[in-house]
This record gives C-alpha cells, sequence and structure tokens, in this order.
C-alpha cells in the first residue's frame, strides 16, 4: 500500500533544522514500511546527521559556506541575489530526498540521528515536502 501527502513546511531561516518531530507528528506510520521525503525547491535540501549537539548545525552552515561562498566572481547565475546560486550547488550537494526505513510503527533512526531540512536561501520562504509512505 501506498500513501503520500504534501507537507508545508513552516518558514526557516537559512540554516539547518531538525524536522524529525514534524515529520512524525504529520505522518501516520505504519508497522512496518519505508518512508521516502522529497522536497519540492531546488535551493533547499534534506539529510540526516546527528540531532543532540546543536553546534553540529553551526559547523554544517559554516562548511558549506566555505565550500560554496556567495559572491564568487565565476557564477553566471546571479539575477536573484547573492545567495541563489550558492542555494542550488548547495542543494544538490545535500540532495532532495531521503528514505528511511519504519519499524514497529516508528522511524528507524539510529540514536543520535534526526532529519534535517537544509534552507540554502536567506529568505527561502514557505516550502513544501511529498512524504510518500510504502508499507
Amino acid at each position: 500500500m501506498i500513501d503520500q501527502l504534501e507537507i508545508r513546511l513552516p518558514e526557516f531561516r537559512r540554516g539547518f533544522h531538525l524536522i524529525t518531530d514534524l515529520i512524525e507528528s504529520r505522518i501516520k506510520l505504519p508497522q512496518t514500511g519505508m518512508l521516502n521525503l522529497f522536497v519540492q525547491h531546488t535551493s533547499a535540501g534534506l539529510t540526516i546527521n546527528e540531532n543532540a549537539d546543536p553546534s553540529v548545525r553551526t559547523d554544517f552552515e559554516t562548511i558549506f559556506n566555505k565550500l560554496v561562498p556567495e559572491n564568487d566572481p565565476d557564477y553566471v547565475h546571479t539575477l536573484e541575489g547573492s545567495d541563489d546560486m550558492p542555494a542550488h550547488v548547495k542543494s544538490t550537494l545535500a540532495g532532495p530526498s531521503l528514505t528511511i526505513p519504519i519499524s514497529k510503527g516508528r522511524l528507524n533512526l539510529g540514536t543520535w540521528q534526526g532529519i534535517y531540512f537544509c534552507e540554502f536561501r536567506n529568505y527561502g520562504g514557505p516550502r513544501k515536502m511529498v512524504a510518500t509512505v510504502y508499507s
């Protein structure tokens, strides 16, 4: 059986935001299956990583900004602001989707794992994500 819904995310500021609780509160999970999350934007992404220490989020932002800086003179796509082209590249690095196993009616994440929504624009606005549950 396949179930699918669209999740409207709150407007997040630029950065890495834990959304595990938000996902679990909006999706009815079967006892066993798979959850696929897909963000419908080219300047945002999803990842799974450590959810315990908030400094991880700060370090993510620092490293991504070093890898893909704003205002690089080599960028051609610049009409939408200095954060736009870097956001597209960062989105490609993080990826638009995740697949997570479901076991015993819960997301089968590791002890220290959480789902992050990665907002790469300074003002990305409201974002949408498609959640598909396979059971």
